[in-house]
């Protein structure tokens, strides 16, 4: 067998060009208790107080009691498929609910989706769910 460094060292670098590393850092949490609408959460360190978290089964939760060890999450669904041990993923997004007179008359779930059957609503703007009331 002959071996040239430079084929080698060719080889190398091509397969350097040719790699494409994507890291995504979460910030990642375990879920301790779950119960009542309310989830217990240890691992969410960096959550903000508002932000919209989210669980395995895609139910959509709020970081409301942040505490030294674990973070109390209000549940914005039903919450059953969530079991303890399981993983919730921090968005990065404090909530926000859609706002506009398209809203007037119409029936939706805490996070703005319509529940009423009547199609879906184009919100003109955003707002803070935790803002000061107008006035």
């Amino acid at each position: 067998i002959n071996i040239r460094p430079d084929e080698i060292s060719s080889i190398i670098r091509e397969q350097i060009e040719k790699y494409d590393q994507d890291v995504k850092v979460e910030n990642v949490g375990t879920v301790l208790q779950v119960g009542d609408g309310i989830a217990r959460v240890y691992g969410l360190d960096q959550v903000m107080s508002g932000e919209l978290l989210e669980f395995e089964d895609k139910t959509i939760g709020i970081a409301l009691n942040l505490e030294n060890d674990n973070v109390g999450v209000v549940l914005m669904g039903t919450g059953r498929q969530i079991l303890e041990g399981g993983t919730v993923k921090a968005t990065g997004k404090i909530a926000q609910i859609p706002v506009g007179d398209e809203f007037l008359g119409r029936v939706v779930n805490p996070l703005g989706a319509p529940i009423d059957g009547k199609g879906d609503i184009t919100p003109a703007d955003t707002q803070l769910l935790e803002a000061m009331a107008p006035g």
